[in-house]
C-alpha cells in the first residue's frame, strides 16, 4: 500500500499494551521519550486539544486535520498561526516480512485471541503474543522521527508534537490504525491469521487405525467401509477412521455451470450520489528517485476535482437529476462547462497549467506568487505575473474568459452595441476598441465574449488614470447583462 487511510473515528476495539495503558498511551510515553524540547511538547499538546472539546462527530477536528495513516507513517495538516498548515509526520519502521511471519504465527497460535481479531476485535493477548515472539509491536522512543514542513527545526516541532498526542487519542479508538503504521492493513491481517489458523487446524493428528476417533468411544460403534472401498488413507498413507454420516459436513460450494447457467441477472444497485466536494489526496511516500509527495499530493487532488467534475457533467447529460456543475472548471456563472459541456477536452500545456492556477484548492486567489505558484508557470515556460492574470480569467468563465483576455474581436451588430446603449442610457460613458467598452474616468473595463457574455475588468493601482495601460485585470463575475457585470465589478 503506497498511499494512507483516514484516521477512523469511533471505537473499534481495545488493544492494551500493558496493565491499564492503551496502546495510544504507549505511543505518548515512546514520543514523550523522543523529544528534546519539553516547551514544545506543551505547545504541541495545547494545539492537539484545542481539537478535543466537546464529543461526538464534532470531536478532534481543531488544529489538527486530516490525520492519515499509512506503512511507515503518520501525516496530517497542522494550523498554526499561517493561513495555510503545515504538513507534519511521524515516521515509525515497518515490520520486515520475517517480523511479520513470526507475529501471525504467534497470535493464530493462540485460538482465543485469534477468534477475536477475525471477529473484528484487537484482543490484548496481541501485543502479548508479539512480545513472547521478539517482536517489537508498540513504538519505541528510538524508532519514532518527527517531520514538518515548518521551518522549526525543534524534534518535534509544536507542530508534530500536536500530531503526535492527535495520533495517542486515536489509536486508542482505533488500534488497528497501529498495525497498518507497522506495515499491514486490517483486511490484509485478518485474512493471514484466518488462513494460518485454518492450516493449524488441519495438522491435528490423525486418529490411528483401529479406533473410532473419538476419545473413549468403544470399538464397535465404528462404521465400517463400504463393501468394495478402499479405507480412507491421511496425508502420510496411514489408514484412519471415517466418520459416520451424522458427522459429515455437506459440500458448500455451488459449481459455477449452475451460478451462470440463467442469463437473467439482477438489475444494477443505483449510483452512489455525487460527492460535495471531492475527496481528499492520500499520503504519498517520498521514496528515492520518485516525484516528491507534495507533487503527487498536488496532482491526485487535481485528478479527483476532476472527476467529480466529470461526474458532474455525465449527470447532468443524462438527466437523472445530477447537479450538472461542470462549469467550476471556470469559477464563475458562463464558464466553459455549462450545459453538459465535457470538462476535460484536451487542452495545451499552458490552457492546461492556467487551468491548474484557477481551480486547484492549494492556489487561489489574485496574483498568488507562492513558491509553488511560480514553480507551476515556470513549468509552462511563462512567469508567475502572466499566470496569475491568465489564472483570473478562467476563474471567471473557464475557455471562454480566457479567450477574452488573450484576444481582441470585432463583434457584429446586435447585442454588443445594444449593450453599449443601455450603459448610455444610464449616463455610463464608455470608449470603444473593438469588443472593449472602457469607462472613461474609471479604471473599469467591459469585454465582450463570444459566447455573449460580458467580463468586467478592472486596471492595477499602478495604471489608474492611464485607459490604454496594459496592465488590465479579470475581476468579479461575468454577465450576459453588461449593467449586471458593472454592477458585479462595482461589489466586488
Amino acid at each position: 500500500m503506497t498511499g494512507g487511510v483516514p484516521a477512523l473515528e469511533g471505537a473499534t476495539g481495545r488493544l492494551e499494551a500493558s496493565g491499564a495503558e492503551g496502546v495510544g498511551g504507549a505511543w505518548l510515553r515512546a514520543m514523550e521519550g523522543a523529544a528534546r524540547d519539553r516547551a514544545r511538547l506543551e505547545r504541541g499538546r495545547a494545539y492537539a486539544r484545542a481539537g478535543w472539546v466537546g464529543s461526538g462527530a464534532g470531536a478532534g477536528r481543531g488544529r489538527v486535520s486530516a490525520v492519515r495513516w499509512g506503512p511507515g507513517r503518520v501525516t496530517a495538516y497542522v494550523h498554526g498561526s499561517r493561513p495555510r498548515p503545515y504538513r507534519a509526520e511521524w515516521r515509525l519502521p515497518v515490520l520486515s516480512a520475517q517480523e511479520w511471519d513470526t507475529f501471525l504465527s504467534a497470535v493464530a497460535a493462540r485460538p482465543v485471541a485469534a477468534a477475536a481479531l477475525l471477529d473484528g476485535e484487537i484482543p490484548p493477548g496481541v501485543v502479548d503474543a508479539a512480545r513472547s515472539a521478539g517482536v517489537r509491536l508498540l513504538p519505541d522512543a528510538g524508532e519514532l522521527v518527527p517531520a514538518c514542513s515548518c521551518p522549526d527545526q525543534g524534534h518535534p516541532c509544536k507542530h508534530a508534537a500536536a500530531l503526535g498526542y492527535e495520533t495517542g487519542r486515536l489509536l486508542d479508538a482505533d488500534p488497528w490504525a497501529l498495525l497498518l503504521v507497522r506495515g499491514r492493513g486490517a483486511d490484509a491481517v485478518r485474512e493471514e491469521v484466518a488462513r494460518r489458523s485454518a492450516r493449524q487446524a488441519s495438522a491435528v493428528p490423525a486418529a490411528p487405525a483401529g479406533s473410532s476417533g473419538v476419545p473413549g468411544a468403544p470399538e464397535e460403534g465404528r462404521p465400517e467401509p463400504a463393501v468394495g472401498s478402499d479405507p480412507p488413507h491421511g496425508p502420510s498413507g496411514e489408514k484412519v477412521a471415517a466418520l459416520p454420516p451424522e458427522r459429515q459436513q455437506p459440500h458448500s460450494t455451488v459449481p459455477a455451470a449452475e451460478v451462470f447457467a440463467t442469463s437473467v441477472r439482477p438489475p444494477l444497485p443505483e449510483p452512489l450520489p455525487l460527492p460535495d466536494v471531492a475527496a481528499e489526496s492520500v499520503v504519498y511516500p517520498d521514496l528515492p528517485g520518485a516525484p516528491s509527495a507534495d507533487a503527487l499530493t498536488f496532482l491526485a487532488t487535481d485528478a479527483a476535482t476532476r472527476a467529480r467534475l466529470a461526474l458532474a457533467a455525465a449527470s447532468a447529460a443524462q438527466g437523472d437529476g445530477g447537479e450538472g456543475d461542470g462549469g467550476e472548471l471556470g469559477g464563475g456563472e458562463g464558464s466553459g462547462g455549462e450545459g453538459g459541456a465535457d470538462p476535460l477536452s484536451e487542452l495545451s500545456l499552458w490552457h492546461d497549467t492556467i487551468r491548474l492556477a484557477a481551480t486547484h484548492p492549494q492556489l487561489t486567489g489574485r496574483r498568488t506568487l507562492s513558491s509553488l505558484f511560480a514553480g507551476l508557470a515556470r513549468s509552462a515556460g511563462r512567469d508567475a505575473l502572466e499566470l496569475a492574470r491568465a489564472a483570473a480569467a478562467w476563474r471567471q468563465g473557464g475557455p471562454a474568459g480566457l479567450a477574452v483576455l488573450e484576444a481582441a474581436w470585432d463583434p457584429p451588430a446586435g447585442d454588443f452595441d445594444r449593450g453599449r446603449s443601455a450603459l448610455a442610457s444610464l449616463g455610463v460613458v464608455m470608449t470603444i476598441h473593438r469588443n472593449h467598452l472602457t469607462h472613461a474616468t474609471r479604471p473599469v473595463q467591459l469585454r465582450y465574449g463570444r459566447d455573449g457574455r460580458w467580463y468586467p475588468y478592472r486596471a492595477g493601482p499602478e495604471a489608474a488614470g492611464q485607459p490604454d495601460a496594459p496592465d488590465w485585470w479579470p475581476e468579479g463575475p461575468s454577465a450576459a447583462d453588461p449593467v449586471q457585470a458593472l454592477t458585479g465589478l462595482r461589489e466586488h
